[in-house]
């Protein structure tokens, strides 16, 4: 038996009904925003990613699926959503005097990471990105957007944490005292962050190993170094959350994993996901269309993966998401009018399952619990010379006789929404 890559996984009926109303949703709200969605390849060049995500990050020099193709080019499966998106709307021309652009995208992701809950090797995030003039307004809006997903989503508690990394004109003196106080620390630290001190010294700050905090809490933060425009875009990015009544708080060791971010960075936490409680992360990135040889442009974009919000979302059943009804024929004569029934309900947008093989109205039944449809219509010969129908309730098991009719289906299964 061949059996499942590690890190992967299988997304079952039953389960999948989750994922379809997330991205349905993040469809549904960032469209109110005014964003349009994009779909990058699964794999790029990987020079596109050692110029954007840096060459000293742990993604780039751990976890990325690099492999050369039948010509000799190095190609790696994408590790993350922003650079695609950045690098199409450079090739496809998207940025020439196009005013704000505002774009989402969602699929799978690929990095070679240690399987844990909520986490894969082959992982799905939605992410958004906005690319246009840096102004402060553009970072509010985006994590206004992000608390209203959540509030729809009934996603909560929740937090939201800011923070600003600086930009390339302050940060270098922001990073030359950081490394400084970092040498003095080294003996204290894991091996990670001995490894980062040199090459990427704003990870050290996002280690997670709980004998290291004390130490990283001691470190010189970022917003003591800024410079006055990284200060003023900071202090409108506040100003305006408390004028939309965002709560939030200022986490000064918020750093995010990628090189190409500066100015802004934010994430959202949450206790319903334990020790590892990151449900989304973002910031701003001025440069990184530069570095892909585009013009100079502003950036400002999120990601989030979606295993993670799966396990936040409420404990309930989507079963909206799936048929409305299982027609239950007793009996080869009444096929062919099943047939016709089903056919006329799904042109009344009613989500119909028929059974086709030749099975006994206890198994049918038993079919129709397993797919978890709420209502099932059984009929054999006598009915339909009555023009009746059984509808059984397969949640209460209760049962009704109603007239072999498309609106009095409808009726009987929707209730007051029916049309």
């Amino acid at each position: 038996m061949i059996h499942r890559i590690k890190g992967t996984q299988d997304l079952l009926p039953g389960e999948i009904e989750k994922w379809q109303y997330l991205e349905q949703k993040a469809r549904d709200i960032f469209a109110r925003y005014g964003y349009m969605e994009i779909r990058t390849p699964i794999f790029e060049e990987t020079e596109l990613f050692v110029r954007s995500i840096g060459q000293e990050t742990d993604i780039v020099q751990k976890e990325m699926y690099t492999f050369a193709d039948k010509s000799k080019k190095s190609l790696t499966l994408r590790p993350e959503g922003t650079a695609p998106v950045v690098r199409a709307c450079i090739e496809n021309n998207l940025l020439a005097g196009s005013g704000t652009l505002k774009l989402f995208y969602m699929g799978p992701m690929f990095r070679y990471e240690r399987p844990q809950k909520g986490r894969y090797r082959q992982f799905y995030q939605i992410g958004a990105e906005v690319l246009g003039p840096d102004n402060p307004l553009i970072d509010v809006e985006v994590m206004e957007m992000l608390v209203r997903f959540l509030e729809e989503l009934e996603i909560h508690p929740y937090q939201l944490h800011i923070n600003s990394i600086g930009c390339p004109g302050c940060r270098p003196k922001y990073l030359k005292v950081l490394r400084a106080e970092i040498t003095h620390a080294l003996p204290q630290l894991c091996a990670d962050c001995n490894r980062r001190a040199s090459t990427n010294p704003l990870r050290v700050l996002d280690c997670k190993v709980e004998t290291d905090q004390a130490h990283i809490n001691a470190l010189p933060a970022s917003l003591d170094y800024l410079c006055e425009d990284c200060r003023t875009h900071f202090a409108v990015v506040q100003r305006f959350l408390n004028n939309r009544d965002i709560h939030y708080s200022v986490n000064s060791r918020l750093v995010r994993g990628l090189d190409y971010y500066e100015k802004t960075t934010f994430e959202i936490t949450s206790d319903l996901l334990g020790a590892q409680n990151a449900l989304l992360g973002g910031g701003r990135y001025n440069g990184l269309s530069e570095s892909l040889g585009g013009p100079a442009i502003s950036g400002f974009g999120f990601a989030l993966g979606e295993e993670r919000f799966i396990l936040a979302l409420p404990k309930e059943d989507y079963f909206w998401m799936r048929p409305e009804v299982y027609l239950a024929p007793l009996g080869p004569a009444c096929f062919d009018f099943a047939v016709t029934l089903a056919s006329q309900l799904r042109r009344n947008e009613i989500r119909a399952f028929l059974e086709f093989g030749d099975k006994s109205l206890k198994s049918q039944l038993r079919h129709a619990d397993k797919l978890r449809i709420p209502f099932a219509l059984i009929f054999g010969t006598e009915e339909l010379h009555r023009k009746e129908i059984q509808c059984k309730n397969m949640r209460d098991g209760t049962q009704v006789t109603i007239r072999a009719e498309v609106s009095e289906i409808i009726r009987a299964i929707r209730g007051d929404t029916a049309r």
